[in-house]
């Protein structure tokens, strides 16, 4: 049990981290919660792309037509949900 912890843990902070490299300046990380709408704080199509892409090579991952919806990307806690399933896999 002590491992799931671990990995749900482990990729929200990584995820953060992608999605602030990405974001760059425009976005104050401190404001951004699990649940923060991330378009409503700056993420659009082309950025969440960009966010795709970093997230794939980050985790070793491909995302799959079905997870690639503006609701997947809405917040810190559905990325990591959606990149937690797909490194399971």
């Amino acid at each position: 049990m002590e491992d799931t912890a671990v990995t749900t843990s482990g990729p929200a902070e990584r995820v953060r981290k992608v999605l602030f490299s990405v974001l760059g300046g425009s976005v104050d990380a401190s404001l951004v919660g699990p649940d923060t709408d991330l378009w409503n704080a700056g993420l659009d199509s082309l950025l969440s792309v960009s966010l795709m892409v970093s997230l794939e090579d980050e985790f070793d991952i491909e995302f799959p037509d079905e997870l690639l919806t503006r609701e997947t990307f809405s917040s810190v806690r559905r990325i990591s949900d959606a990149v937690a399933t797909l490194v399971a896999r």
